[in-house]
Parts: structure tokens; sequence; C-alpha cells
């Protein structure tokens, strides 16, 4: 893939140099709390969902700060945006980044702190006046959330080639509007081409969104691997009839069968255990009264599990049973799927330096998968690439309460400057290199 670690000597001289650099961190939590005001929403959340308003704002501030810093900021036809970093040779940068849309009662840190936190590592190099032999970049990507379009991690499929960009602006949204127009009524329809540039590798910084690392007391996690993604909507097709006059038994109710879907879904989860999990995140009624027996439901299914065969036991048996319930309840059921990603594992020789560098830092340090998608799993199909977690209080996330402590914050952001340093080539300003 054109990565070739440095040598076991280049890497100690290296790890000696980048330990004395510093991240600024009143710096990086200014810039949290300034993006944070965009789209800001009562409790200390934020609402920048893809491609609106809110989201061409947020855009706006991160590439004013990206060309502050003297990076050449390029934006691509799907609206991924990357600033880069010279280095002392061309060729491939070793990248960062993230996204900063949101969920629509999101929280302030979840995507945004790792697109920051790349910037803060840029400014740190910039003051040490330290040079890096190959290009980094900080990126970020459209609409990882997939909130309001799907597939999420839209933007990061469509750079590394696995989704076509026609295929991509043609998404409508959940309020009918589609990629291509809103890219081109925001301003972010750019002329950059996709697929875009293979990154010589690629380090992703995110709250763990989970509670593992919070409840045990771990600074660092190490993330080795992506776990698989199934979304699937499902319309249910029964008939509207008088909620009192209606027996029973001569129902087509919509709503029931939307009703035991939620159910079976929830004991399949339990049933299968490990790391299965299952969720029905949204579901509409029609025609939606009180008094009215639902026509139609329409109702989301997210499974996941880190293990593909038991992620696609679970599709069979969700399957299953809508065939089950079709022929029980008498109503019609069709499927779409929104999104489908198998597990992705991280690279063994990135894992390891995060780990290394954490450690040579001071920071515990735990390995675990990744419960939630993220882009790096896309990248990870091009270039090596591994992820950095940083401890989410009591585990919450896309919910205005989500936070993370300050010096877990300023802690992810110095194990990236010495990753990114690394992996970059950083040397020591021309006047205190050594003999």
């Amino acid at each position: 893939m054109g990565f070739v670690p440095p040598g076991p000597a280049h890497s100690q001289e290296h790890l000696v140099s980048l330990l004395n650099l510093q991240i600024d961190p009143d710096r990086l939590h200014r810039r949290i709390a300034a993006l944070a005001e965009v789209g800001a929403i009562e409790g200390g959340g934020c609402a920048r969902l893809a491609l609106t308003d809110a989201d061409r704002a947020g855009r706006d501030l991160v590439c004013g700060w990206m060309r502050e810093l003297g990076l050449a900021v390029t934006v691509d036809a799907i609206g991924n945006v990357v600033g880069v970093r010279a280095g002392r040779v061309d060729g491939p940068p070793v990248m960062t980044g993230s996204h900063i849309d949101t969920v629509r009662t999101g929280g302030r840190y979840d995507g945004n702190y790792g697109v920051l936190a790349g910037l803060e590592v840029v400014a740190a190099l910039n003051d040490a006046g330290v040079t890096t032999e190959h290009p980094l970049a900080v990126a970020f990507f459209t609409n990882e959330e997939g909130a309001r379009f799907a597939p999420d991690m839209m933007g990061s499929l469509v750079y590394t080639g696995v989704l076509a960009l026609d295929e991509a602006l043609a998404v409508q949204g959940i309020d009918g509007a589609t990629v291509g127009g809103e890219l081109a009524r925001i301003g972010y329809a750019g002329p950059a081409p996709v697929p875009g540039a293979v990154p010589r590798a690629f380090v992703e910084l995110h709250v763990e969104q989970g509670p593992v690392l919070d409840r045990e007391g771990t600074e660092i996690g190490v993330v080795e691997s992506v776990q698989g993604i199934s979304w699937t909507e499902i319309d249910i097709r029964g008939t509207s009839n008088h909620a009192g006059t209606t027996p029973m038994s001569l129902r087509r109710d919509a709503g029931w069968a939307a009703g035991s879907i939620i159910a079976f879904v929830r004991e399949l989860a339990q049933e299968l255990g490990g790391d299965q999990v299952a969720t029905v995140g949204r579901i509409e009624f029609f025609p939606n009264l009180v008094n009215v027996v639902p026509n139609r439901a329409v109702l989301t299914v997210d499974l996941r599990n880190t293990d593909e065969a038991r992620l696609r036991l679970a599709e069979a048996r969700l399957a299953a049973h809508l065939d089950a319930l079709r022929d029980a309840e008498k109503v019609d059921i069709a499927t779409r799927k929104l999104a489908r990603f198998a597990p992705v594992p991280f690279a063994p020789e990135m894992t390891a330096r995060i780990e290394r560098h954490a450690r040579a830092q001071g920071l515990s340090t735990r390995r675990m998968p990744s419960g939630a998608g993220h882009d790096a799993q896309m990248l990870a199909a091009v270039c090596p690439t591994a992820m950095i977690f940083v401890p989410s209080v009591d585990g919450i996330s896309h919910n205005v309460r989500e936070y993370t402590r300050p010096h877990h914050i300023e802690a992810g952001a110095r194990v990236l400057l010495a990753v990114l340093g690394e992996l970059a080539g950083a040397t020591e300003p021309a006047g205190e290199r050594k003999p």
C-alpha cells in the first residue's frame, strides 16, 4: 500500500524527539467550544445534520482554521474537505480526521474532536518549527452520521471508491432533499476528483461513545477493529379501520406488526449474546391517529456484530421473522437495505504503534473493538489504518449530555501528535538537529 514503517533505530530517534512536542490544551478546548456554538441546542449539544445551513457554517469555520494554519484546502465532489501541510518530499500524506456533521441531538465531541485534534497537531508542529518528511493531512468527511442521508460514512465511501459518486449524489434524505442538490446549495460541491488520493496511513481519534473505558478507568482505547453494521428499512402495509368497531381477529394492523419486530430484535440480540446488538431507532405510523388502526408503519432495524457470520445469522433470523409475520397478520412487508458493512480489522502495526506511544506517555491502554461505525473503517480498505479512543463519561453519546473530561481530551491529542509525527517522519528544526 506504499507504506514503509520506520526501522527500529529511526523510530526510537523520532520517539525521543516527539515526546518534547506539546499541544496547547486551551487552544484545542477553545476550538471545540467554538464549533459547538454552530448549531447549538439546549443542553450543550449540537444539531448539524449533513449539508444543512448549520453544517455549512461549521464547515466554513473549520476551513477558516485550516487556512490560518497554512494548510492547502481542497473540497471534492462529495464535499469532503482535506487540508494538507506540506512535507519535505511530495507524495501521499499521512492523514487524520473524522467528521463534523452530527445527529439531531448530538454532543460536541463526536467526530468534531478528531478533526480539531488533528488541527491541534498541525498547530503544535507549526509552533515548534517541526518539518515532517511526508505531508500531513487533516480531513473531515461528508455525512458520516447518516442521520439525514443514508448510508452513513457516505463521504469516506465515495472517497475510497466503494460508493459511486452519481449514486451518492442522487440519495434522497429524510426531508426529500438530495445530496447533490444540497451540496450545490451550500457551496460544497467541490472540484477535486473522487475517489481521492490514497493516504500513506490514516489515524482517527474519537471519543469511545460507549462505557468501557470510563467504567474501567482506562485512558486510551487502542481500537483493533470496527464491528459490522446492517441497516434495514421495513415498510409494512395493512388496512386502516376504526379502532373501536374492528374485532382484533379481523385486523390487518401495521402498527402491531411493527411492535412485533421491535420486540423480536431485542429478544434476538439477547439470545445471540456476545457482541450482538439490535436497535429500532426510527418508526412512523400512518395515519398516526389515536382511534385508527394503522394502515402503514415504517421502521428501521440496526444490527451490529464484530463477527460477520453472527451478523449474517441475525439478518437471516430477522428475514424469517418478517416472512412469518407477513403470513400470520396478512400484511405486506417490503424491505430496503440502507447500509451494510462487514466487520473491519485495523492494521496490527498501526495499533501497536498507538499502544507504544500511549504507554511511553504513561497512559493506561486497552485493546478493543469499536461498536460504532467510523470513516476509518472505509479508509482501512486502501491504507494502513487505526483508531484511538478516549473515554466517554457514562458511555453517553448521540446525546446533548455527551462528555469527555478535559484531561482525556488532551491525552488523546498528545498520543495523536506522537503517532502522526512518527508516521510522517517529523524532524527537529534545522538549528537543533543532533550531529
